[in-house]
């Protein structure tokens, strides 16, 4: 790529001088409101994170199996968000790293890694509602606590055995007539050509659960449509009210999982296809808005959860001390299904009803 300063025109914005505390491709006036929405969301996730992960340790009634997959998810989200600030670092200081070889590739090793095991999990917990609804009895004995944690430590594995290239591929470089640091792709990896084959592997990790979500939520909603019109009885009103709470609850999970992720892999194919200094101004700032959703994705679990789920609303409410809980509260969070979620509960009802 050749030098920015070289490119530069008139009718270019000019890029920020380098100081002491600045050396960024964005001006002040970006990076302040950027730096404040990020912190944000860093301090929101991992506190909604937390909280969904004691609730879950605490409350006997709250470890199902659609829970450990959550509690599990948490876990890495945090770990992802913790990662935050050195990419605020990045921004600021774009053209120094101040702290080692080792962090350059165990940051990228780990922030890469938990991002698969998110989207594993994601794609898990999907297959498991597929089948909690779609077959339930069979769900019911097939999908045990026992089986679950295998395969959440089996995800975490595979994520982190998919990220581990990545160490190796990374270094930290002195630059040339300075006295600064630099963590950047080795020249091997771009040479080579390893730099756009894990890039790739990043894409595939996302299309691949994303076209998983949409067949299996397609068979959900099938499902549900098709039971729609055998709803006999007193309970119909209500049986039907909940479906159409969780076609709702569905399209939530499905948009905000593309929403939140598309944009961040859409950046990285630009990032690696990058030739001239305006593909190269196009990346930075179509990366800046993927990485406040990247971030945000990591965050919006527990918002969503509070939004779907009484039992985790109660749940908070009970850890936090928040208020006085009544009877009926209480009972909202005693497990009625075996180990499923709520969407569930009223499919196997209405399953059981009729076969």
């Amino acid at each position: 790529m050749e030098n920015n300063s070289n490119m530069v025109t008139e009718d270019d914005n000019p890029l920020p001088p380098c100081t002491e505390n600045l050396c960024s491709f964005f001006s002040i006036q970006i990076l302040i409101p950027m730096t404040v929405i990020s912190l944000v969301i860093m301090v929101a996730g991992i506190i909604g994170n937390t909280i969904t992960i004691l609730i879950i340790r605490t409350y006997k009634e709250m470890k199902t199996t659609t829970n450990f997959y959550l509690s599990s998810m948490a876990v890495s989200d945090i770990i992802i968000l913790l990662c935050l600030p050195f990419d605020l670092y990045r921004l600021w200081m774009s053209n120094s790293w101040i702290f080692g070889g080792f962090l350059c590739k165990f940051l990228c090793l780990i922030s890469e890694g938990c991002t698969y095991s998110t989207i594993l999990h994601i794609t898990a917990l999907s297959i498991e509602r597929y089948l909690a609804i779609c077959f339930p009895l069979r769900a019911k004995v097939f999908i045990t606590k026992r089986r679950v944690k295998m395969v959440i430590v089996l995800l975490w594995v595979v994520a982190l055995l998919s990220a581990a290239p990545l160490y190796n591929l990374l270094e930290n470089v002195k630059m040339n007539y300075t006295d600064t640091w630099e963590c950047t792709y080795t020249r091997y990896a771009i040479e080579s050509g390893l730099l756009n084959i894990m890039m790739w592997v990043t894409t595939v990790y996302f299309f691949c659960p994303m076209l998983c979500l949409v067949v299996l939520y397609g068979f959900i909603g099938k499902k549900l449509w098709k039971s729609k019109n055998t709803l006999r009885g007193p309970n119909a009103e209500n049986r039907e009210k909940c479906h159409r709470q969780t076609v709702k609850i569905l399209v939530v999970v499905v948009l905000s999982f593309i929403i939140c992720w598309l944009p961040f892999h859409i950046g990285r194919i630009i990032y690696t296809n990058t030739k001239d200094y305006q593909m190269m101004k196009l990346s930075q700032y179509f990366n800046l808005v993927a990485m406040q959703l990247f971030y945000l994705s990591a965050s919006i679990n527990p918002i969503l959860y509070n939004l779907i789920s009484k039992k985790y609303r109660t749940g908070a409410y009970k850890l936090l001390r928040l208020g006085r809980l009544d009877e009926r509260a209480y009972n909202v969070i005693k497990d009625e299904t075996g180990g499923h979620t709520e969407i569930s509960t009223c499919i196997q009802k209405d399953y059981i009803t009729h076969i």
